[in-house]
């Protein structure tokens, strides 16, 4: 059974996923500013956080909120992470792979995590020690014991183009040995395929917690494991994450480990 907490950030995750296709029809006409360089956030973004935040100060008026677009609000050990529309690029230019995001963090420890698609109504959810689940169903990473026919997902952040030459060696060597890799936009969602079994790893530079907070909680309770670039387990600082099952993480430890600068691997 879903814990409460979970409930609703369901709820919290629906009423945002309304307002996300409610705009579809209108992308063109949404009022759009770039935070930084090729980060762009829409109006959006930031009623579905609004939303969000909303269904969860209701619930839980003293937990603290870290969101992509309000930031920090309030303080204390639970924390509710929230990336209201992971996705923004494909969202305004009209390619339907986007989700909602909401974790809670005990003390910066996820346990409870939901991960929503609402174009195609996909719900993942997770709570420490109880599972993970696609739609009520319950879901466990690929049994692949190595890089070899593997699927492998990743991004190429736009913060992080420094690392541009070293992350296509990273890619180089991840082909060299996997089937192939996909750049899908949405860090959530590809964690949530990694659960899932849809992918068989990830990782990606520079993510930011709110890309992963829930994305992580859903892996490690579907049987994975999540780490930074040098192995290093939890959720890492400096959001160089390699998330799969024990031994594709592992083998893509190795691959990334022997191309990364020794800035990527820093804690």
């Amino acid at each position: 059974m879903p814990r409460p907490a979970v409930n609703v950030a369901v709820r919290a995750a629906r009423s945002a996923g309304n307002i996300i296709l409610r705009y579809m029809n209108r992308i063109d006409g949404l009022n759009v500013v770039e935070k930084q360089r090729m980060d762009f956030a829409s109006e959006v973004d930031r009623l579905a956080e609004a939303e969000i935040i909303k269904e969860l100060k209701r619930a839980y008026p003293t937990h603290g909120f870290l969101a992509e677009e309000s930031g920090a609000i309030g303080k204390g050990p639970l924390t509710w992470v929230i990336d209201p529309l992971d996705g923004t690029h494909n969202y305004l230019r009209g390619i339907p792979h986007f989700c909602v995001s909401i974790a809670l963090l005990d003390k910066g420890e996820p346990v409870y995590a939901v991960v929503f698609d609402p174009l195609r109504d996909e719900l993942f959810t997770a709570s420490k020690g109880d599972g993970a689940y696609l739609n009520d169903r319950r879901i466990r990473v690929a049994k692949r014991e190595n890089l070899g026919g593997a699927m492998i997902a990743t991004g190429f952040p736009y913060r992080q183009r420094s690392h541009l030459d070293a992350q296509l060696d990273m890619t180089r060597a991840l082909l060299g040995q996997a089937e192939d890799i996909r750049r899908s936009g949405s860090a959530a969602l590809d964690l949530a395929y990694v659960a899932a079994g849809r992918y068989d790893g990830f990782f990606e530079i520079g993510l930011k917690p709110w890309d992963m907070a829930a994305g992580v909680l859903l892996v490690r309770e579907a049987g994975g494991r999540y780490c930074d670039f040098a192995g290093r387990d939890g959720i890492p600082e400096s959001g160089n994450i390699v998330a799969g099952n024990l031994n594709v993480a592992q083998a893509m430890v190795d691959a990334i480990g022997a191309n990364a600068t020794p800035r990527l691997l820093m804690a």
